[in-house]
């Protein structure tokens, strides 16, 4: 029997985490082996991609920027910075522009610098900051630098106090954190009120199914389309295996002498692999057949090794 590999999209409904959604298809397709690609938190929805068995490899290798259209609510600031929190403080919003507004979310465009929320899962000295935010310890928390590729106004609704924003950004941003700053940076204080992520790596809104209800009997037929990995690693090199000989040596986790030529290897670039290279090149490796064999690294100029191998999924 074929064994499930490759990425389920879930559109996450709100209410469930993405553990819950891991658990819904562990259930649907009767394996342990699966895991998303980046937390959402319960009231967030939108596309969340899960991994189905080996594939669960494959995450750390994906690659590519989060999409999110999100609402922003002026004048209020919570413990955790979104709805769910005890409110801190509540103060009026300032009267002021659309065009304003938009000037000032200059400020939070490009390559900035943002603290995570208290209750988020950074580490903290060996433990989850939101487990010493519910205890009401007192810490700090290390500004990043993330990169805000893509921030839009949609829309500004000075009655309610309310933004409509756009964001595209780097992995690791949090928009809570966002909202907060933007209305502290406001005086008035700030927290997301609804939020929904339209991208995630390579992965958009049209790969998205729904979940499964938990009342369905998961035929064959109605289990959600498990998408192919190579169709979401094409930022990778790739090679395809081209003998027998190199395809028992790949699966035997042995070194493949071969030389890179660009008729062999696909691009994207691969430019000063060499022995003197400390940044190490993956390149995603076919088999015979074109199915994925692994990831492998170059680290001299005419060796290839291995670092993620599937013997075979099919």
């Amino acid at each position: 029997m074929k064994k499930p590999f490759g990425f389920v999209v879930i559109d996450k409904p709100v209410g469930l985490t993405s553990h819950d959604c891991v658990n819904r298809l562990r259930k649907v397709y009767g394996i342990k082996k699966i895991g998303h690609g980046g937390t959402l938190d319960p009231l967030v929805t939108g596309v969340l991609p899960i991994a189905i068995g080996d594939a669960t490899r494959l995450i750390s290798y994906l690659e590519g920027s989060k999409g999110y259209t999100g609402i922003i609510q002026l004048g209020t600031s919570t413990t955790t910075d979104d709805m769910q929190g005890d409110i801190l403080k509540s103060e009026r919003w300032p009267t002021i522009s659309e065009n304003n507004l938009n000037n000032l979310l200059d400020n939070f465009r490009g390559e900035i610098y943002q603290k995570p929320p208290l209750f988020s899962s950074i580490h903290i000295k060996g433990e989850r900051a939101y487990k010493k935010a519910r205890r009401g310890e007192k810490f700090d928390i290390v500004a990043k630098k993330i990169t805000i590729n893509e921030l839009t106004l949609i829309n500004w609704s000075q009655q309610k106090g309310e933004l409509k924003i756009n964001i595209n950004c780097s992995s690791g941003t949090y928009i809570r954190s966002l909202a907060r700053d933007i209305g502290d940076s406001l005086g008035c204080g700030g927290y997301l009120k609804k939020l929904r992520r339209t991208k995630a790596y390579s992965f958009t809104e049209k790969h998205s199914v729904l979940l499964p209800k938990e009342s369905e009997s998961y035929l064959d037929n109605n289990k959600p389309e498990i998408l192919n990995p190579k169709n979401f690693l094409n930022h990778l090199p790739s090679l395809k295996l081209r003998s027998e000989e190199e395809l028992l040596s790949w699966r035997s986790g042995r070194k493949i002498d071969f030389d890179i030529e660009k008729n062999h290897l696909k691009l994207p670039e691969i430019d000063n692999m060499n022995t003197n290279n400390s940044n190490h090149k993956n390149i995603l490796v076919f088999d015979l057949n074109n199915d994925i064999a692994g990831i492998a690294e170059i680290f001299e100029y005419d060796l290839m090794k291995p670092k993620v191998v599937f013997n075979a999924y099919g």
